[in-house]
């Protein structure tokens, strides 16, 4: 038996980066990802995440621009494996495209090849839904996550679901 994917993003559902600037959100701790010699990236993450995501029954996927960064930045600090795979999204990363769709869309289907998955991002749009439901042949959810607030238990009680009611 093969269990749904779980697509997913950092920036948003595991870091609630439009959080107020000047308010950590309880339970989460800060790291500084360097970005060059003079600048680094705050991130916000929450240990209670990886765990919490690990007893859903899915296969967990990276679906982020942090592509394998997520596995040496993100994972050990969330509590997830350090070698997760990801969908390399290659030249497609944050291209626009005409249709409206995310540019991580077609990726992430075509990565999914018609397995069941859920996907957790703060930017998907009615365009992302509509082009799942016409190349994906398997039960979706596209789940979006607020990105002041990151994964909350209303999030988990949703994904939980759908792991238990797709069939795998």
């Amino acid at each position: 038996m093969t269990r749904p994917l779980l697509f997913l993003d950092v920036d948003g559902p595991l870091n609630p980066y439009a959080a107020q600037r000047e308010r950590r959100p309880e339970g989460y701790t800060t790291i500084r990802v360097p970005l060059d010699a003079r600048r680094s990236l705050r991130v916000w993450l929450n240990p209670e995440h990886g765990p919490a995501l690990l007893r859903l029954g899915f296969e967990l996927v990276w679906a982020t621009s942090w592509m394998e960064e997520a596995n040496i930045w993100i994972a050990p600090v969330v509590g997830l494996p350090p070698d997760l795979p990801y969908v390399d999204f290659g030249n497609g990363l944050f291209a626009m495209r005409p249709d409206g769709v995310h540019w991580k869309t077609e990726a992430i289907v075509a990565y999914a090849e018609g397995r069941p998955f859920a996907w957790v991002d703060d930017e998907q749009s009615p365009a992302d839904t509509l082009y799942v439901r016409a190349r994906h042949p398997g039960p979706a959810l596209l789940h979006h996550v607020d990105p002041r607030l990151g994964l909350g238990a209303g999030d988990f009680a949703a994904l939980r679901e759908f792991a238990h009611t797709a069939p795998g």
